[in-house]
This record gives C-alpha cells, sequence and structure tokens, in this order.
C-alpha cells in the first residue's frame, strides 16, 4: 500500500500529459499559430526530436528508438529507486519523474518525437517550449533535491542502559 499513491501520481502524470498533447493536437490541426494567453505565456505545437532543450536532435530513422531506450533504462532504475525508497518525499519525486519520463517515451515511440506545447517568454526572449511531463520531471527533481539538501530529522532515543 505505501507504493499505491506514488503509483497513482504516476498515472495520473502520464494519462494528464498524454490527454493535453492529443488536445494541443486538435487545436493546432486547423492552424499553427502561437495562441497568445497572457503577456508572457502562449499555447504553441513543436515537436522535440531531441532530449531537453532539443539536446541531441536528430533526423536519423533510429534516433527516437536509441533516446526512448535510453529513457527506458533511466525509467527502470528510477522504479528500482521508488520501490526501496522509505521517504516520502524521495516517492513522489520519484513518481512524477517517472509518470513524466514514460509519457515522454510514449510520444517518441508513437511520432518519434515529443509534442511540446507551453511557451513562456520574455520580450523576445522564448523559454524553449515543453509539457506538462517536463514539468512533472522538473518538479520530481526539485523534491529529490529539497530531500538530499534538507532531510527529515530522525529523532533517536536514549537507551534505557544510558540514563
Amino acid at each position: 500500500m505505501r507504493l499505491a499513491a506514488p503509483i497513482a501520481l504516476s498515472i495520473g502524470v502520464l494519462v494528464l500529459d498524454q490527454a493535453t498533447k492529443r488536445l494541443a493536437e486538435a487545436v493546432f490541426a486547423e492552424s499553427m499559430r502561437a495562441i497568445p494567453v497572457t503577456p508572457f505565456f502562449n499555447l504553441v505545437l513543436s515537436h522535440n526530436r531531441g532530449i531537453s532543450f532539443g539536446l541531441f536532435r536528430s533526423e536519423h530513422a533510429y534516433a527516437p528508438f536509441i533516446l526512448a531506450l535510453v529513457a527506458l533504462t533511466i525509467v527502470a532504475g528510477l522504479a528500482v529507486w521508488l520501490w526501496r525508497s522509505k521517504s516520502s518525499i524521495q516517492s513522489f519525486g520519484l513518481a512524477a519523474i517517472l509518470g513524466g519520463a514514460i509519457s515522454n517515451v510514449i510520444d517518441r515511440l508513437e511520432d518519434g518525437a515529443v509534442t511540446d506545447f507551453l511557451d513562456f517568454y520574455v520580450g523576445a526572449y522564448h523559454w524553449p517550449a515543453f509539457n506538462l511531463a517536463d514539468t512533472a520531471i522538473f518538479c520530481g527533481v526539485a523534491a529529490l533535491l529539497f530531500e538530499s539538501v534538507w532531510p527529515r530529522s530522525t529523532v533517536t532515543r536514549p537507551h534505557a542502559a544510558d540514563d
């Protein structure tokens, strides 16, 4: 039961991310123009054939499968870490990363690229477009960093013999 909530979080991230990507694809099927939402945020449609920030972008036919294999290897390692985790913060961080990573792998295997649609900017500078899976991965990594910098303090009780 200790893994029920983190697994539910992973599944929730995956389902929500896939649903929002399908919605973005449907909205932009008619027009590829950006949709302004606020003075610093647009909805756009972008397909990332690389990893974060478009790194290792390749048009080679095998590239999506190689990147998916690397990601699935990392997912397997994170799943083992989650299984062994005793910390709630760590478990939820790992679960968020797993849900986001698996969702992006699904995109890569289906389309050869990850669908991105969130575009934040200041003036003419645009942060690379991203999606909800990327946000979950970022939040999961932040939780892991938080846990490593400020771990829960353990209260130790003195032994009866020490009295």
